[in-house]
This record gives structure tokens, sequence and C-alpha cells, in this order.
């Protein structure tokens, strides 16, 4: 295989550039051949745009040559001789070259120790810097084939690398190609990239761009059937009988929906894939200072491409790559909302601030204007037979502050009055009084009842969950329990530690259904994927239990990001594949066929809800004030009257008697 892929190659190059002319060395052809090649890599830079300088690890150059090579050049130039310092500094000064994406490096094979500073460079160099390799030793093509490809077999330039490869056809014409492979272990692959000629007419050359697609992971988005190795999560085993009939889609479905996505990639980059199956998404363990699960896969060079998304933390970045959003989902507090009596004082909420306010000032202004109606009548109008009847009569109002309060809250509370006044204008007082107290009574017993049917929007943050009375769940999955158990932030912890963590009995984590079941019976929020919970809740809930839903966020995350691995060369064209699948509807397509949204609510919350004891429990403590008041105020009227009376009593009898003893005194 390796000779058949040779001898192709050897014939690519016959058929594409022809018979090599004379070299680049040589008397008076020396200085020609010098220029034209400095003219060809300007132009060659120019074309490429990005690098700004050239490092030249050249040795076997005369000073003269590297002079005329450089004397032109419109960007900074670096000659390095790797004969006088060790190959692991020549690596050193490349891998501290923060603008390696800036920088080509220039090797000519012809200097001795070229051939080992290129096989020992690590595929790190060969991913991040541009790369121009000539060879001014051969004269033949045949030789030059042989030489080139027992060089660039061993070389890891994988399909993100910019490696160029300079043939001079004759003493006009020098070709550029690139060269790469599609794996470490594959075979090399060329193709044509510009082609530099001078023009009699013209002192200057003239570049000619051979390229088809001017972006290079456009260019060879095929791979050739290369086969790509995908891990995947997989937390059911019968998942993997239902990855492409949409069944049992509430479960393992982020793998799902992205198992279908990667076999789409995988057709547009024109390759297969072979997956792996884990358990985990992967998390750090501090013991062995390794990455597990599908992370670990990708770390460890098992994996290609992560197939399950994970969500985007500052700890994973150091070790993948993140490309693209795939599933548009997240994980939250999901409940319904509770009836507004759980979080509020129904009893004040009808009227505003300012109404309670005008309510207030009309029972004291009338109560003050009644009272001194009734002071007016009794000390100046009224005469001695007047006052002496009235005052027999018990069923009329006198000029009391006691009396007249009672009955102004009597009239508020729609309980009437036992006494009235007497004057026209003191009853006429009394009853624009009731008139207007009727009207607020009736707006404001209809508002309680409406306002006792009304749902709770006051629970709106985790600050606000965390006050609640609500109970809590967690859905049992292996990336909720991390997440929970490593909360730092202090409402979040705080809302583990007291809501989920018990410190007897399990813990608030259980399975799907019973998490569902109990958001059904209310007061109850429980933490799940939201495609996951809704899709349960729109098969079992009743159309009048889908409304009043509610949502919380609790993972200070965003969308869950398709993962590769770090420094992948796959990166740039498996990227472009994921934004094509989803410019063209397909990423869409298949998260609405397996993710259910959000229930509608049809029912108009129609269900009337029964008063239950929280909805008056004002009410109740008002009633429990009131007794516990009127028992004090009446163990103190009989502690009066039965002993301080009785013992004042007794004390007068024993001075009597005493005094009776000594009548002297």
């Amino acid at each position: 295989m390796a000779g058949r892929d040779k001898q192709n190659l050897a014939l690519l190059l016959l058929a594409a550039f022809g018979l090599f002319g004379n070299g680049f060395a040589g008397t008076q052809e020396e200085d020609t051949s010098s220029s034209d090649i400095r003219e060809a890599v300007e132009s060659l830079l120019s074309l490429i745009g990005t690098p700004l300088k050239v490092i030249a690890f050249i040795g076997c150059w005369k000073e003269d040559q590297k002079f005329a090579f450089a004397r032109n050049a419109n960007r900074f130039l670096q000659f390095v001789d790797p004969r006088n310092e060790p190959l692991e500094l020549a690596y050193e000064t490349l891998d501290g070259d923060v603008e390696s994406h800036q920088t080509l490096v220039m090797v000519d094979l012809h200097c001795n120790g070229t051939e080992r500073f290129l096989i020992e460079a690590g595929q790190r160099l060969y991913l991040n810097f541009h790369w121009l390799v000539m060879d001014s030793g051969y004269h033949a093509l045949l030789q030059l084939v042989d030489h080139y490809w027992d060089i660039l077999k061993a070389l890891p330039i994988l399909v993100s690398s910019e490696f160029f490869v300079l043939l001079k056809e004759d003493d006009q014409a020098i070709r550029f190609i690139q060269v790469y492979k599609v794996s470490r272990d594959s075979e090399v692959l060329t193709e044509n990239y510009a082609l530099w000629k001078r023009n009699s007419s013209f002192l200057e050359g003239q570049l000619i761009d051979l390229r088809d697609q001017k972006v290079t992971s456009v260019r060879r988005k095929n791979l050739h059937g290369h086969s790509l190795r995908a891990s995947m999560v997989i937390t059911n085993p019968d998942t993997l009988n239902h990855l492409t009939d949409y069944k049992d889609k509430h479960i393992d479905t982020i793998t799902k929906v992205n198992y279908i996505l990667t076999n789409y990639l995988a057709t547009y980059l024109g390759a297969g894939v072979n997956y792996t199956r884990v358990s985990s998404w992967g998390y750090y363990n501090t013991t062995t200072n390794t990455w597990d699960g599908m992370i670990g896969e990708l770390v460890h060079d098992v994996a290609d491409l992560g197939a399950s998304p994970l969500f985007f933390t500052t700890d994973r970045i150091a070790v993948i790559e993140y490309l693209a959003m795939t599933s548009e989902t997240r994980s939250k507090f999901i409940f319904r909302s509770p009836k507004l009596s759980y979080t509020e004082n129904v009893f004040v909420l009808p009227f505003d601030d300012h109404v309670w306010g005008c309510v207030i000032a009309v029972i004291v202004s009338s109560s003050v204007l009644l009272l001194v109606t009734l002071w007016v009548e009794w000390r100046v109008v009224a005469g001695e037979a007047d006052k002496a009847s009235a005052t027999s009569d018990p069923s009329i109002m006198t000029a009391s502050l006691r009396d007249t309060l009672l009955m102004m809250y009597g009239a508020s509370c729609q309980q009437g009055s036992s006494v009235l006044p007497r004057s026209c204008s003191a009853r006429t007082i009394t009853m624009l009084t009731f008139t207007v107290l009727m009207f607020l009574y009736a707006s404001y017993s209809a508002n309680i009842v409406a306002l006792l049917q009304s749902p709770s929007t006051k629970i709106q943050t985790l600050e606000d969950l965390l006050a609640s009375r609500l109970k809590f769940g967690v859905h049992d999955t292996v990336f909720n329990r991390h997440y929970f158990t490593h909360a730092t932030e202090p409402t979040r912890r705080a809302l583990y530690e007291q809501k989920i963590r018990k410190p007897t009995g399990p813990d608030a984590f259980i399975a799907l259904e019973q998490g569902v079941e109990r958001i059904r019976h209310g007061l109850y929020a429980f933490h799940v994927e939201q495609g996951v919970g809704y899709k349960v809740m729109s098969e079992t809930y009743q159309e009048d239990e889908k409304c009043g839903l509610q949502e919380i966020q609790y993972l200070q995350v965003v969308d869950p990001y398709y993962a590769i691995q770090k420094n992948s060369s796959y990166k740039e064209m498996v990227k472009i594949g994921l934004f094509r699948l989803h410019e063209h509807g397909i990423q869409y397509r298949e998260n609405a066929k397996l993710y259910t949204k959000k229930p509608t609510c049809s029912g108009g919350g129609g269900r009337f809800v029964p008063v239950s004891l929280v909805d008056v429990q004002p009410a109740v403590w008002i009633i429990l004030w009131g007794a516990g008041l009127a028992t004090g105020f009446f163990i103190t009227e009989l502690f009066y009257h039965r002993v301080l009376v009785h013992w004042v009593r007794r004390k007068l009898r024993r001075m009597m008697r005493q005094a009776n003893m000594t009548p002297t005194e």
C-alpha cells in the first residue's frame, strides 16, 4: 500500500509540475534563483494574509544568500541555525511565540539536521504555525519525490495544518502545494495552492491562486471515509435500542439528539463514526488527578468527538474545546404556582395602600364629626327634660367616644348598631357613613373571593424559592448530583443544605416520574431537565393541571455545548459542519422532535380551588388573638373582683376589729 501511494504521489507531481530545471545552487544562477524564491515566498505570504513574520531554520545558506533573501522583505524575518543550538531550544522558541498564527516557519531539507527538526516537532507546532518546506539539493524529480515521501509520511501534518512545499518547475515558475493527512496513519494528500511565474514583459513575477476554496477547513472537509471516534453518555442501557426511533424521548434525550446530529455531521465530512459508551460526562477526580467519563476519553485521546454535549464550566476549558450549542435545553426547578394565600395575606391585598388610608380617614372623620354633633345636641340644644328622657332610653346614642367608635366599627363590618342618634343631622352622618362603607365592603368581599382563587407570582428568584414553604426534589442524574453537591454560591449552597440534603434519611434525589407526580399535587419544586419533565407532564396531567407552571434556574450555566479534543485538527471543519446543521434547520428539527415544549394552559385555570385553612389563616389568627385578649381581660377582671376586692375587704374588717379592741385609739 505504501509503495502504491508513493507511486501515485510521484505520478501526481510529474503530471502537475513537470520536470525540475536547475536547482537552487549554482554560480550566476544562484542569485537569480534566490531572488525568484524570495519574490515567490513574499507573494505567497501576501496571498495567505496572516503571517506577519518568518522564522527560517536554515543553517546551510551563505550569508550573502540570507542577505539577498531578506533584503527586500516586507515583514520581520529571523534566521535561526539549528546546528548552533539544541533542538529543544528551537522548539521552546516556537512554543513561546504568542503570535503563532501570524508566523511562518521556513526550512530547507538540503541543510543538515532539518529532517530531524521536522520529525521531532510536536503535533501542536504543525497546528499552530504555517510551514514552508523547500529542498535546494535535488535536481531530479523522482529523487525529490522519494525524498519528500520519506519525510512527509512521518510528520503529523493533519487536516488543519498549513504546510507548504515549494517546487521549482523551471527558471520562470515556482509552484506551491499543500500537503496534509486525514489522520496520523493515513496517506499524504496534496492540493495545488499557488503558482508563481516571472513574465518576461515585467520585472516582477505574478502569483496565480490555484485554490478552489479560500478556507482550508472547507477545502478539506472531505475526510475520505476516515472513521472519527465519538464518545456518548448513556445512563440507561435500553437507550441503545432507541437512538433513532424517537421512543422513550425522556430518557437520555440529549444523547439521542446529538447521536443523530453526529451522524449527519459525519455524512457532511465524508467520514464514518465509531461510538464508545460511558456513563458520565466526566468530572475531575482530585484523588487520582484525572478526568473520568466522556471528558476523560477526550483528554486521553480515546475519542475525537464528544457526542453528548456538556455544560460550559471554567475547569473544563483547559482540557476540551467547546464548539457550538446543539441542544436547546436547560435544567430548572419546575413547580406549580402556589395559591396567593401561601405567600401573601390576602385580607390586606384587595385595596391599595392609599385606599386603606382613605377608609381609615372616613371612619375617623365620621366618628369625630358624629361625636361633635352629639356633643352639641346634648350640651347646647337639649333641655333638662330631654336629657332626662334620653338618658332613660338605651336606644338613644349619647355623646360618648366609646359608643361612637364602636358604632363606626360595626358600620365598617356591616354589622349595624344597637344605638342611634336622635337628631336629623347626626342620623344623616350615620346614613352616609353606612352607605359609603357598604360599597367598600362589597368591593372588598368580591376581591377576596377572586384572590383566594389566584396563583402567587411572588416566587421569582432562588432567594424567594429558598424562603418559601415549598418542598424540594431533584432528578437523580449524574450531573445533578455533581452540581448540587459542589455548589459554592451562598444561596445555592443553602438551598442544598436546607432543602435537598437531609440529616436523617435519603437525600431528595428521586426518580423522574415520582418528582413530576409531586409537582401535580402542588407545593413541590422539582429540579429536572425541561424537555424531559414537560414530556411526562404533557402525557399525565389534566388540562387544568398544566396551568400555573413556573421555572427557576438553579445551575449557573448556559445551554450545553458540543465538545471535541483540545487542539484537535478537526476543530474548524466540525464547527462549520455543526453551524451548517443549525442553519439548514436540521438541529431545530431534531430538538423539536425529541424535546417537549412547556405545556400550554388550555384549561383556563378552570378548576375551582377550595378554601383551605391556609387561606383563612390571618382571620384565624385574629380570632385566636381576640380570644386570648378576651380571656386575659376576663381573668384580670375575675382577679380584681374575686381576689383583690375580697382581700381589701378582709383587710378593712381586720383593721376595724383591731380598732374595736383599742377604743382609746
